[in-house]
């Protein structure tokens, strides 16, 4: 079960007359108001931890003025009958010189995400984020439910304590606040700093959680209803094909959904049998061949007569099963929801379920005033996964508002077949980072309407590839094939080449992955987290991908008179190079670019430092035997590889490995070391095999080790180096 700490630390509290102001970090400040001096100390839906460091800052309490002043910002408030008001309370940004009044309406914010994409074929209106081209962004967390505590103790004013500061999720129950009419706002004043406000953003909200490693390959995904046998046919074609895949999922089919007269629309439990004669038989197929899989939930019509444990339910909701009368859907419900899981779920876990695909889309209302069912559903899922403490959980789910990056996938939806749903894309992905929210899945391919072109499905692939997840998925139409060998050929062979690459990329996104977990930094970022520039915020069709690279996949259609696609894309401040061919492009610039089908435009920065394993893989993703480490010149760096055992809670434990490697350039003297492993992870090999390809660099280039030229991709290729655990290594180019 989570831990809480939401009591802050009493030395960060301002209080006045009706107020407590709490200093969270020196940009990061809640602002309470309450008519009866009641103030809330649980943990909120998206709050969790407000016991942080205390940052220096100073306070002066007066009759009629209260000021508070941190090295970034400062706050005055003059207490009065009215609480918070435009002319009462106001913050100045230190950094800009700006100034935010209570009331103020939001200028500049840079977006957040959106529950759903579904039936969307273009742009979308966004929840607002975290960070802002104005500075300051307000959360209003004052009608958040709260969660009960398990144990609390309070002082004579009615405040709640703990001795510990920890409170535990006993069961993670949620209820409404007590005193209705206080304000509870959170205000985030960094300016133009946008990593800082992440990072503090998400340990005051919790961590970004390690995701499986699994999860980082390709996926197949089709509302279609596959008997057993086509799925495993299906599988094998991958193979055949030399396709990689890591996740098989199940959707909807899996289950009967009525009998005779009873139906029960979407929702079932019970397994189809005339598609899936052994289940067991057939999850542990997969497992053998290295898949995991998942199966689709719709929860929201209950368990009905038809459902083979409907009759255990029914007595466990005290309900006569002679009756023959349906145990609604309740997640307001601690009975219901408890047999939901240990009645429901865990026997299909047990039978080797990995994960779920929760699809829910029956609303935003429970019968607990305020709770919204998917959000609910996304944290007790969530927890349900992990309640043994050994496997590391997360849900596939839809974004169920601010706190929900503690549950990750995210599920984008059902969107429509359209070039203009592929070019919002990228945007969307990168802004869900302003509030945390970094691991969306989309419907690659597109999932409804008509294919309009194979180039279209080539390039959505391509996105994929540089995106977080990678799933193929489309609905129930004969005519929509996902499958890259069901196009013709020069397509096929660009699809497979991405999808390839993709498993290619997984110990760098891995990386990326525990970058996220410790600093709240995303896989895609926005082009303003690194430059501000004004161009930063004019390039919404690109992105960084992870910290070495910037991703500007192709989003839109190539002229028939060439075939070639036109894009503007615009690189930051220093030198670039293009990922595939080392071409080399000069930064703080436009530039104006042609891509064919094969192409991808994908930049490394200066000094770049990108670790991949093997292109042909199938089903299992362990940490490589063999690397190939990809080197780019102009710039001094270190990258820091991850590594873990790729599905157990072990790294909260410390129990991972990370092997550093160093690139130092001096003039024309560039030096790459690889350092010995710090940490602990019995999964690491105890010998790898490291090739080298210093990219970006001309003929003239030369190194003490053995190694050839590729003068169409502008690399020196190093021969194999096979290192043993421990082992450091380091080599000396003249460029």
């Amino acid at each position: 079960m989570p831990e809480f700490t939401p009591i802050a630390d009493p030395a960060a509290w301002v209080h006045g007359p009706h107020v407590r102001f709490t200093v969270l970090t020196d940009r990061l400040l809640r602002l309470e108001y309450s008519p009866t001096d009641t103030f809330e100390d649980r943990a909120s839906q998206a709050f969790w931890h407000r016991r942080q460091p205390v940052p220096q800052f100073s306070a002066e309490v007066r009759e009629k003025r209260i000021e508070i002043e941190t090295e970034f910002l400062k706050l005055e408030y003059r207490p009065g009958r009215g609480g918070f008001r435009r002319s009462t309370l106001s913050i100045q940004l230190k950094q800009n010189g700006k100034t935010w009044r209570y009331g103020m309406r939001p200028v500049g914010n840079l977006g957040g995400t959106t529950r759903t994409l579904d039936g969307t074929g273009g742009p979308v209106q966004l929840e607002p984020g975290l960070v802002s081209r104005s500075g300051w962004a307000l959360v209003d967390d004052s009608h958040s439910l709260v969660f009960g505590p398990s144990r609390v103790l309070r002082d004579p004013t009615g405040v709640l304590r703990d001795p510990t500061g920890v409170l535990r999720d006993d069961p993670g129950w949620l209820s409404s606040r007590q005193a209705r009419d206080n304000l509870d706002l959170y205000f985030f004043g960094y300016g133009l700093a946008f990593a800082e406000c992440l990072r503090d953003f998400t340990r005051v909200a919790g961590a970004i959680p390690m995701i499986p490693r699994y999860i980082l390959g390709n996926w197949w995904s089709r509302y279609w209803a596959y008997t057993q046998a086509e799925l495993q046919a299906l599988m094998e074609d991958f193979r055949k094909h030399e396709v990689p895949l890591s996740v098989c999922i199940v959707d909807m089919d899996w289950h009967i959904t009525k009998t005779g007269n009873a139906a029960s629309g979407w929702t079932g439990y019970t397994w189809n049998q005339e598609l899936f004669p052994d289940p067991a038989g057939f999850i542990d197929w997969l497992h053998a061949q290295g898949l995991r899989t998942a199966l689709n939930l719709h929860p929201a019509q209950g368990v009905h007569p038809h459902e083979e444990r409907y009759a255990e339910m029914a007595h466990w909701m005290n309900i006569d099963p002679a009756t023959q009368q349906p145990v609604p859907f309740d997640v307001g419900d601690r009975r219901f929801m408890e047999g939901y899981f240990k009645i429901l779920h865990h026997p299909l876990e047990e039978m080797g379920v990995d994960f779920w695909w929760l699809d829910w889309q029956q609303g935003h209302k429970s019968q607990v005033p305020g709770l919204d069912p998917l959000w609910a559903l996304n944290h007790l899922h969530f927890r349900e996964l992990g309640r043994e403490g050994a496997k590391r959980p997360f849900v596939f789910s839809r974004w169920g508002g601010l706190g929900n990056h503690r549950y990750p996938i995210g599920f984008s939806g059902d969107t429509i077949i359209r070039w203009n749903a592929l070019r919002f894309q990228p945007r969307f992905s990168a802004t869900a980072a302003n509030v945390g929210y970094g691991w969306w899945s989309h419907d690659i391919g597109g999932h409804m309407w008509k294919d309009s072109s194979p180039e279209l499905y080539v390039r959505w692939v391509q996105f994929g590839l540089f995106s977080p997840i990678l799933r193929l998925h489309s609905t129930n139409k004969l005519q929509l094939d996902r499958r890259p060998w069901g196009k013709p050929e020069r397509y096929f062979k660009a699809a497979r080449e991405a999808m390839q690459l993709r498993h290619a990329f997984i110990p760098y996104l891995y990386s990326m992955a525990w970058r996220a977990y410790q600093t709240g930094l995303s896989p895609v970022l926005p082009m303003y987290y690194e430059d501000v520039s004004a161009a930063a915020f004019a390039c919404p069709d690109q992105y960084y991908f992870g910290s070495e690279l910037v991703a500007a996949p192709v989003v839109k259609p190539a002229r028939r008179s060439d075939g070639l696609a036109q894009q503007r894309v615009w690189l930051p401040h220093g030198a670039w190079f293009n990922f595939f061919t080392g071409e080399r492009h000069e930064g703080g610039r436009w530039h104006n670019l042609q891509s064919s089908l094969e192409q991808i435009p994908v930049f490394a920065k200066a000094g770049a430092i990108v670790p991949m394993g093997p292109k042909v893989g199938w089903g299992r993703v362990e940490n490589p035997e063999r690397l190939d480490i990809y080197l780019f010149p102009g710039a001094s760096n270190r990258f820091e590889l991850y590594e873990d055992d790729g599905e157990t809670s072990g790294y909260q434990r410390g129990e991972y490995a990370i092997t550093g490697f160093t690139l130092e350039q001096e003039g024309t003297r560039l030096i790459f070391s690889i350092l010995p492993v710090t940490g602990e992870s019995c999964l690491v090999p105890i010998e790898r095999t490291y090739r080298l390809h210093l990219r970006g660099v001309g003929a003239g280039v030369s190194c003490e080790h053995p190694a050839t030229y590729d003068a169409s991709k502008r690399t020196l290729d190093l021969e194999a180096v096979r290192l043993a655990l421990g082992e450091a290594w380091s080599v000396e180019f003249s460029i």
